[in-house]
C-alpha cells in the first residue's frame, strides 16, 4: 500500500456554513453561561492551553478550532502549529491558545467535540485513498453526514485526501432506486425519463442515474447520463458493467464500501467510489487540550 504524503490543500468551509455550526454548538453547550467556571474560577485568571494528539492520524479542524476560542472570547489568541490535512503523531502539539481561563474552559468541550469528529473523518477517509493509489478510482463522500455538520465534515473528507459527491439535493440530479421505482409505477420508462430530464435541465447540471443489474445499464447509458451509479455490484459485475458502459459515462460504484473490499472495487477501473463510511461511522479521534492555569 502506497501512502501520498504530498501536501493537501483542502480549499475552505462556506463561512456562513461555520458560523452557523459553532454558533448553534455553543448555544446548545452553554445557553446561560457556564456556570461551573463563572462559580470556581477566578475572573482574572488566565489560561494556555495546548491541543495535543492522543493517537496519530490526519489533522481537520484546526482552523474550526480556533475559531470557537475567538467566537467564544475574540481576546483568546489561538496558534496552529499544524496544518488541516497533515499527518501528525501520539504526542504532537497540534496548535496553543492562550487567554482568559474562564472562556478557554468554556469553549474547550465544543472545539474539542469538532476537531476530533473532523480528523477522525480526515484520518478514515486517508485510509482509503491510500488504499486505492495506483488506481484511477477517486474515493468520494455521500450525503450521509451528521444533520447541521454537512459542511465541516465535506471539508474533513478532503483534508482526508478524498473528494465530495453533490453537496445537496439541489446541485445535481441523481436518481436512485426510489425514484426509479416511482416512474416504473407509473408507467414511465427510465429512458424516456432521462431524455426528458436532459431536454427540461440546464447545460451545466449533472445527471447521474443508479442501476442494481446489469440489464439496466444500456437504458440508462443510450438516453444520455453523465454518471452512471452501479450499485452493489461485485468486482466481477462491475468490470462487465464497464465494458458495457464503454466510455459514454463516468462509472461510479456505491453500496456497502469497506476497507476490506474497496481495493478490489478500484482496480476494477472504475471512476469513482462513493463510501458513506467515511462520514456516518467514521470514529472521533482522540484529541486533548492540556490546560496550564495562571492567576
Amino acid at each position: 500500500m502506497t501512502v501520498d504524503t504530498a501536501p493537501i490543500h483542502p480549499g475552505t468551509i462556506p463561512p456562513h456554513a461555520l458560523r452557523r455550526v459553532i454558533e448553534t454548538a455553543l448555544e446548545e453547550d452553554a445557553p446561560w453561561g457556564d456556570v461551573t467556571s463563572e462559580t470556581l474560577i477566578p475572573a482574572e485568571a488566565t489560561a494556555t492551553a495546548t491541543l495535543a494528539a492522543r493517537e496519530p492520524g490526519v489533522l481537520s479542524g484546526g482552523g474550526v478550532f480556533a475559531a470557537v476560542m475567538h467566537a467564544v472570547d475574540p481576546s483568546i489568541v489561538a496558534e496552529l502549529h499544524v496544518a488541516d490535512g497533515t499527518r501528525f503523531v501520539a504526542g504532537d502539539v497540534l496548535a496553543t491558545v492562550s487567554g482568559p481561563a474562564r472562556s478557554v474552559l468554556r469553549a474547550e468541550r465544543v472545539a474539542l467535540n469538532l476537531a476530533q469528529r473532523m480528523s477522525g473523518i480526515a484520518t478514515a477517509t486517508a485510509t482509503y485513498v491510500a488504499a486505492v493509489a495506483g488506481t484511477r478510482a477517486r474515493i468520494v463522500d455521500t450525503r450521509k453526514t451528521t444533520p447541521g455538520l454537512r459542511a465541516i465534515e465535506r471539508y474533513a473528507v478532503r483534508c482526508g485526501g478524498g473528494h465530495n459527491h453533490r453537496t445537496s439535493l439541489s446541485d445535481a440530479v441523481l436518481a436512485k432506486d426510489n425514484h426509479l421505482a416511482v416512474l416504473l409505477a407509473g408507467g414511465t420508462a427510465i429512458g424516456d425519463a432521462i431524455v426528458a430530464a436532459r431536454k427540461r435541465l440546464g447545460h451545466t447540471v449533472h445527471l447521474e442515474v443508479e442501476v442494481d443489474r446489469l440489464d439496466q445499464i444500456e437504458p440508462v447509458v443510450s438516453a444520455g447520463v453523465d454518471t452512471i451509479m452501479l450499485d452493489n455490484f461485485t468486482p466481477d459485475m462491475l468490470v462487465e458493467g464497464i465494458a458495457l458502459v464503454d466510455g459514454r459515462a463516468l462509472v461510479e460504484a456505491s453500496g456497502g464500501i469497506s476497507l476490506e473490499t474497496v481495493a478490489a472495487i478500484a482496480a476494477t477501473g472504475v471512476d469513482v467510489i462513493s463510501v458513506g463510511a467515511l462520514t456516518h461511522s467514521a470514529r472521533a479521534l482522540d484529541l486533548g487540550l492540556d490546560i496550564d492555569v495562571a492567576v
